[in-house]
């Protein structure tokens, strides 16, 4: 090949690298120029790749040391999406998560530039068939006033506790913090059937399957941080998780037309996790678990007559 032909087959190929998108993309029902998604996959290279990888399979260079790991792209889930029906989240949720970070993670919060952040938004879009579905992007969840508030904290933390050990169960992948007798009674006023069945290590999270090919541990709220929580454990932030649910992983969508009180019962479930990371730390904490660790074998009620 003569000098002249090289040069320009390599100016060519230097150039589709920099800027492969000729064309606009629609993306999540939304046209982008591809100016937009060029100067999107320079920004993620700079920011992003070290993690999520240049082809945001989540295989970058820092990955190996990463856990739990970065997030495949190409996937198409977002765990915190925030929105209905688990699919894919909007603009302003993928801003959320990248400005507040993801604690417990390597994923810190960004302090990215607003137009440039937006820009490797749309860019990330590209790396997922999904998001070329007009319907791909989720309604937001709705969160409506705390109908408890303040005045009402003690009664709404009673309601959650309740709802938390009988009628959602989430001591079936999450820890119990009540005695055996409680949950018992729990369950049967809430579902009409009290548990009498306990899984082993009950007062400790139960290790879960997720999409991700990587197994989950759900958080034990008197110790772990949440991933997607304000530094304030904001109610309404509780609220948008149990409504939404956290995709591909074994945290289940709570529809609030699906609880005895509805919005009441969700918002009661927000109050009675938050009064168990405000406990995280502490002395009562460490006490709570020592107790439970030493209750008295627990008998049914049929059985102990």
């Amino acid at each position: 090949m003569k000098p002249l032909a090289a040069s320009l087959v390599l100016l060519t190929a230097c150039s589709e690298q920099v800027a492969p998108f000729r064309q606009p993309l629609k993306l999540a029902g939304k046209v982008v120029a591809a100016e937009t998604l060029n100067a999107g996959r320079v920004a993620y290279l700079q920011y992003c790749r070290a993690c999520h990888g240049e082809k945001g399979d989540g295989k970058g260079p820092a990955s190996p040391g990463l856990r739990p790991p970065a997030r495949d792209f190409t996937k198409g889930s977002f765990k915190f999406a925030g929105v209905l029906d688990q699919k894919l989240p909007r603009d302003e949720d993928l801003v959320r998560i990248v400005r507040g970070g993801l604690h417990g993670t390597a994923m810190v919060g960004w302090e990215v530039p607003d137009r440039k952040l937006d820009e490797i938004i749309q860019y990330i879009k590209t790396l997922s068939p999904g998001w070329r579905e007009d319907d791909a992007v989720g309604d937001p969840v709705t969160v409506p006033p705390d109908p408890w508030g303040e005045a009402k904290k003690a009664q709404a933390v009673e309601r959650g506790k309740q709802l938390y050990h009988g009628f959602a169960q989430c001591l079936g992948c999450h820890a119990a913090y009540a005695p055996k007798q409680y949950i018992y009674e729990a369950s049967k006023a809430t579902i009409g059937t009290g548990t009498t069945d306990f899984r082993p290590d009950m007062y400790q999270p139960e290790i879960k399957d997720s999409e991700y090919g990587v197994k989950i541990l759900p958080p034990d709220f008197l110790f772990n941080d949440l991933r997607s929580i304000g530094q304030g454990t904001e109610l309404h932030d509780l609220y948008r998780i149990l409504v939404a649910g956290v995709t591909g992983a074994a945290m289940p969508a709570w529809n609030p037309v699906t609880l005895p009180n509805k919005e009441a019962d969700v918002y009661a479930l927000a109050w009675y996790v938050r009064s168990l990371m405000d406990l995280r730390g502490t002395p009562a904490a460490y006490e709570l678990r020592r107790r439970l660790a030493g209750e008295a074998p627990f008998r049914p009620p049929e059985e102990a007559k």
